[in-house]
């Protein structure tokens, strides 16, 4: 998933990313104790930080952090992963099984409803994904529908007509029973199905999809509560009609308030006018431990941030030594400890270091810090034309300082000029890199969308996530498309990381994104709020929330 802004993402544990409980999330208490949260107060309202969403609230076509963070209040998944082990459990499935990692049945809890009262059935799984799987609906999260039989006829390609409405591999049971079956056997199906492309969607959503877009119906602990107000905020209330066994949210009602500058964000929450960012401005890096205590959420977190190389539209980029040579002219370590104050970590390798299949090192030389050495393959490689370089990022984000630390030693070790290009928003550099109207070096950053080794491959550097998911370069290999669909039909997990990792390999010699760091989660909370926690998948975790 794209990270939109500074120090955006949580901890992901090292877990095995396949086993899922069917524990529930309630813990026992009764509903009463669910709505008031117990030793809380009952009840009321906050509001939180949020950037602008890049698209309408579908979540189908939403691949970044922050309509994300919107829809996991709305919605709820067949499986969600543990706010402190990653761990994948059960949600609004009862089971996941599978005599193979081919065929999987499916079967869904009672007591889930959307907030129209609709019933949660395994036809509005089925629907969801049939939609999110066909070319002609151009979701952004049909890359991950890939794996399921029927897809290359839903999804034949550019300038190709799909042949049919449903995937093949899809079908419905009963009313709580699906089958799903794949094209080949992949051992962490069920890991995959918290990310929200696979959420839900009641029938009123495919009478008017653009309506869904600012007043989405969704099944989760909160609705919504009129309509999102773009640039302004977005608002939801507690579904009164959640089941109290899965935890009824304690909050009556939480606004998302939009901000263009972390800075003003941040001093909002000082003010306590918001009362939780889970994004921090850079110059709040020295003094915010101190000020917000044990307030202050400080841990690693699964996101990995890149200068990104648009290699299809600009043959200026296309001489792997020459991203080597760029690669090897930044001090990771002073940009992580100086412009961070110690709150990224230098990246060494293109999988998160809490993501099982992480290798310690693994960039090797691309990643070691040696000017001298930079300079000559630079120069061999044939540098850049009129040694001029540019790079793009979203000023939304706090990224004005680092990128231009990055700009200053490319100066300083390469001798190129380098001039910058801040776009407003994410949503406008994505768009543009997506429309191929910007052909500059830009900054990027991905976080797990769920915990697997795979996830930081396919879906930022295959060829299907050119068109289809976050390939903004347009990188195209061969051995490293071979690779991953090998590693997808291992017969075994120890198999198939293995064939990851060789994956892994095919991008480190060819460096189509320069790794610089690795995020470490950074959040604060006001005195007035408790219980406050990120999930794995870097939101916060609102229905928990309660007041102090």
């Amino acid at each position: 998933m794209r990270l939109t802004k500074t120090m955006r993402w949580t901890a992901l544990a090292a877990c095995t990313a396949l086993a899922i409980s069917a524990c529930s999330t309630s813990g026992g208490k009764s509903a009463t104790d669910q709505a008031s949260g117990g030793s809380g107060k009952k009840g009321g309202s906050i509001s939180v930080e949020l950037g602008e969403p890049q698209h309408g609230l579908v979540p189908q076509n939403t691949a970044e952090s922050e309509g994300s963070e919107v829809l996991n209040a709305l919605f709820s998944g067949l499986v969600e992963y543990d706010n402190d082990t990653s761990v994948p459990k059960l949600r609004v499935a009862e089971s996941i099984e599978s005599p193979d990692a081919t065929t999987w049945t499916i079967k869904l809890k009672d007591g889930y409803t959307f907030h129209n009262g609709e019933k949660v059935t395994a036809k509005s799984f089925v629907d969801a994904w049939n939609y999110g799987a066909n070319q002609d609906n151009a979701q952004e999260a049909l890359p991950f529908f890939d794996k399921i039989l029927g897809s290359d006829e839903l999804a034949p390609g550019k300038g190709k007509t799909p042949a049919t409405k449903e995937l093949k591999g899809l079908k419905v049971v009963d009313d709580k029973t699906f089958t799903v079956t794949l094209k080949a056997p992949f051992s962490q199906f069920k890991t995959m199905l918290g990310y929200n492309a696979f959420f839900p969607l009641p029938a009123a959503f495919f009478t008017d999809p653009k309506a869904f877009d600012d007043a989405p119906i969704g099944n989760g602990p909160f609705q919504i509560d009129g309509k999102w107000e773009h640039n302004k905020q977005i608002k939801v209330k507690r579904y009164e009609n959640f089941p109290a066994a899965e935890g009824k949210a304690k909050l009556d009602s939480v606004t998302f308030k939009i901000y263009e500058k972390l800075e003003t964000a941040y001093n909002d929450l000082r003010a306590d006018t918001i009362q939780i960012t889970d994004k921090l401005p850079v110059s709040a890096m020295a003094t915010v431990a101190s000020e917000f205590g044990d307030r202050y959420i400080y841990k690693p977190e699964s996101g990995v941030g890149y200068i990104g190389f648009p290699i299809a539209t600009n043959p200026a980029f296309a001489n792997a030594d020459v991203r080597k040579a760029i690669s090897m002219a930044i001090d990771r370590e002073s940009i992580t400890k100086t412009i961070f104050s110690g709150t990224r970590k230098p990246a060494d390798d293109f999988i998160s270091p809490i993501i099982p299949g992480y290798r310690k090192g693994a960039l090797g030389d691309v990643a070691k810090y040696d000017p001298a050495k930079a300079k000559a393959l630079f120069t061999q490689a044939g540098g850049l034309p009129g040694n001029t370089m540019e790079i793009g990022y979203n000023a939304d984000g706090g990224h004005k300082e680092w990128i231009e630390a990055v700009g200053n030693q490319l100066k300083a070790n390469l001798g190129v000029e380098v001039t910058y290009k801040p776009f407003e928003k994410f949503g406008a550099i994505l768009t543009a890199l997506g429309d191929k109207q910007y052909s500059g070096a830009f900054r990027m950053a991905w976080s797990m969308d769920y915990p697997s080794a795979e996830n930081y491959l396919r879906p930022i550097f295959s060829k299907i996530a050119i068109d289809n998911g976050s390939n903004y370069g347009g990188y195209v290999n061969e051995e490293f498309e071979a690779l991953l669909a090998k590693a997808d039909s291992a017969k075994t997990d120890e198999e198939s990381l293995k064939l990851y990792q060789q994956a892994d390999d095919v991008l480190i010699k060819d460096v189509p994104y320069i790794p610089i760091y690795t995020y470490m989660s950074s959040a604060a909370y006001t005195k007035t709020v408790k219980n406050v926690k990120v999930n794995a998948q870097g939101q916060m975790d609102l229905a928990n929330v309660e007041l102090a």
